[in-house]
């Protein structure tokens, strides 16, 4: 190639800096559901990428309360520059670590039930906690969360770890919301209806698909899955009178992430369409933010529950443990 004075090495220092904006790197920590070959883990790459110059590396655990253990554990060294995927149950503990800055992005305008609102943790979506069950394995669903604790121990459900996930812990939440200091005696009768406890929500939910129980602990709008993508209503979800546990779930950034400037436009792209788009059909949760499309009929007819639980971090934080602890001794095997 001819080169003019400078010409060439000046050439040379531009491809090379476009060369290095495209090798930099994103470390997504997230639960397994986002990127499961449904969920909408590979649509947000391909959407974030087309604008980033950037390659998104996920990696992911079995599900949220995961998430945090394993941030806990690598501490400062943490490869992450996102974590997305913990839950308000969880963000009082997670500060604590002292992993996460703020995000830096404007969440004024967002719609999020109890109008949650945090300066490190961005809220990506939301969705109420429900028994899910299969109709033709059973007639009579329990209307309340005291039906299920004292319904038919012979009619199984799948629930999920609360040491381990979001769900899991929300259930437990949801339980002690409802029955208090009785929450003890509620699960020592729930006990029997266990099937088994499952790491994480994908696995739950695997087990109750192939027809191992007819009922598993997800969320109302899991019904909208089943409607759109396989055209039935076989599964549906119980409405509870005394109410329901909501989620809200949240991606924060890492203090220690060397690509901080990238992660805060991971964080702001979160709220924006390209990502809120892929979150009812591909995470099956409901968006916090305006999207592309109108929500798909299917999300017209799930249940809506009549009250919503949900109790601040701070309680949750301080008593997490302790409620834990609660629930192995009321369902461990006697």
């Amino acid at each position: 190639m001819l080169c003019r004075a400078g010409l060439c090495h000046r050439h040379h220092l531009f491809a090379a800096q476009a060369a290095e904006a495209a090798d930099k790197t994103l470390t997504i920590y997230t639960y397994e559901s986002f990127t499961a070959e449904w969920g909408p883990g590979a649509k947000v790459k391909a959407a974030f990428e087309k604008t980033c110059g950037c390659t998104v590396n996920y990696v992911s655990v079995t599900d949220g309360v995961a998430l945090l253990s394993r941030l806990k554990l690598e501490g400062a060294g943490t490869k992450a520059d996102v974590v997305l995927g913990l839950d308000t149950n969880l963000v009082d503990e997670a500060k604590d670590t002292g992993l996460f800055d703020t995000s830096g992005v404007d969440t004024s305008a967002l719609k999020v039930p109890g109008d949650f609102k945090d300066d490190v943790f961005v809220p990506y979506d939301y969705g109420h906690f429900a028994v899910i069950y299969d109709t033709q394995t059973i007639k009579n669903p329990p209307k309340s969360l005291k039906e299920l604790v004292e319904g038919d121990p012979s009619q199984k459900i799948v629930i999920e770890d609360p040491r381990t996930s979001t769900p899991g812990l929300g259930l437990l939440l949801w339980v002690k919301s409802v029955y208090g200091d009785k929450a003890a005696d509620a699960w020592t009768k729930l006990k029997g209806r266990i099937l088994t406890v499952t790491p994480g929500w994908s696995e739950a939910y695997g087990l109750f698909t192939k027809g191992e129980a007819p009922m598993v602990l997800s969320y109302t709008t899991s019904p909208a899955y089943h409607m759109i993508e396989e055209k039935t209503d076989r599964y549906q979800a119980a409405s509870f009178s005394e109410g329901h546990y909501i989620q809200i779930e949240v991606a924060g950034l890492i203090k220690s992430s060397p690509n901080k400037d990238l992660a805060r436009d991971f964080l702001k792209f979160m709220v924006t369409p390209g990502f809120q788009d892929t979150i009812p059909t591909n995470n099956w949760m409901m968006p916090v933010s305006a999207t592309s499309e109108p929500l798909p009929d299917a999300f017209s007819k799930l249940v809506v529950p009549a009250k919503t639980f949900l109790m601040s971090p701070d309680v949750v934080e301080k008593n997490r443990k302790a409620w834990i602890d609660e629930w192995l001794t009321a369902t461990s095997t006697n």
